[in-house]
């Protein structure tokens, strides 16, 4: 004897079905049907349909989930930063300009630079010119780039 398994479902569906026609003579339909519209067989339509349609997307609708690694270096900071005092004394970096240089880093404007230091604009563009032209760079981000490696900065600036 075969085995019901493969054709559970089907039977139940059949069985939702018949005992939905059930339900429907139960409720005399057909006296329904003499003093209602066609809207009756059209709502009865639209809800079939509706359900017919969330369980078919349901089983359509089967997320595909793709897993991508992607191995990435990531430089963790040392705990303890330690400015590189030789390599500043060396390149004759002052400590104002050092300051200009961190605020940079963290993504300031010269004007907002200017603002936190109580120094006027032009002292801020005076003091990022020496900058790099020591550093001897032609941008911020090489600016701060330079530093990093260089340890006038730490690593990653919060």
């Amino acid at each position: 004897m075969k085995s019901l398994k493969p054709y559970q479902e089907f039977i139940r569906y059949i069985t939702v079905i018949t005992v939905l026609l059930l339900l429907l003579w139960w409720m005399e339909f057909r006296f329904l049907v003499i003093q209602s519209d066609y809207e009756i067989y059209l709502s009865f339509l639209a809800v079939f349909f509706l359900f017919f349609g969330i369980w078919v997307a349901t089983k359509i609708n089967v997320q595909k989930a793709k897993t991508i690694i992607i191995e990435k270096e990531i430089l963790m900071p040392e705990k303890t930063f330690v400015l590189n005092e030789t390599e500043r004394q060396r390149r004759n970096i002052s400590q104002r300009e050092l300051e200009v240089l961190a605020l940079m880093a963290q993504g300031m404007s010269n004007q907002e630079i200017a603002d936190k230091l109580f120094v006027s604009l032009n002292t801020v563009k005076t003091h990022s010119a020496k900058l790099f032209e020591k550093l001897e760079v032609k941008r911020r981000t090489q600016a701060i780039e330079t530093a990093k490696k260089l340890q006038l900065l730490p690593p990653t600036l919060a």
